[in-house]
């Protein structure tokens, strides 16, 4: 399954990895969502400075982990190493946003299927001068809005380690979580799968 087929921007919404194991340990305990936001609210889980804030992140992570469906990936976030933390919320990313998605799959998962291991500011913006003569929604993005998504899309790349800083100019090899791809391939989600340098 493709994740949504609307462009969401990723201006404010970016990694969260501390934010997702905070509300994915509050999930496994079996707090509703408005019971899950009460509690990240009064007790200021995220150390965030206004209430807005920790509501909005609140509601994005609960997206995010909601589109896994999947009491073991949430548990593979509060339970698995970093690594293996960070791949699944790296999965919900690409399940919830159709521009990560693009990315992680249509650039990245190609370069690995590719054996071509370079990167560059090139790659990403090939991607975005596609977006926006396919898609009337991301055409209208300004230019500061752009250059923010480019930012953030770079930057996943150095959370996950397919970068060594967000300067370097090769991938990194990945090695997929065997949990987390024990599942997608259950889900024959194999276009996701490239994007872990995965293609059994």
């Amino acid at each position: 399954m493709e994740p949504n087929t609307s462009y969401k921007t990723l201006t404010r919404e970016q990694f969260l990895f501390s934010e997702m194991r905070i509300t994915s340990r509050l999930m496994m305990q079996g707090l509703s969502d408005k019971e899950i936001l009460k509690e990240v609210e009064e007790d200021n889980l995220y150390q965030y400075p206004t209430n807005k804030m920790i509501r909005n992140i609140t509601s994005v992570c609960l997206k995010r982990l909601h589109i896994l469906d999947s009491e073991k990936l949430v548990s593979l976030i509060v339970n698995g190493s970093s690594d293996t933390a960070k791949q699944t919320c790296l999965y919900a990313m690409i399940k919830y946003y159709r521009i990560v998605y693009d990315f992680m799959v249509g650039v990245i998962g190609e370069k690995y299927r590719l054996k071509d291991m370079s990167y560059s500011r090139m790659d990403v913006n090939v991607l975005f001068t596609r977006l926006q003569e396919q898609n009337e929604a991301v055409a209208k993005w300004s230019e500061s809005t752009i250059q923010k998504n480019k930012q953030v899309l770079t930057k996943l790349l150095v959370e996950n380690e397919y970068l060594d800083s967000i300067k370097s100019t090769t991938l990194n090899p990945v090695l997929i979580d065997l949990e987390l791809k024990e599942v997608l391939q259950e889900r024959n989600e194999k276009a996701i799968l490239s994007a872990f340098n995965c293609f059994e």
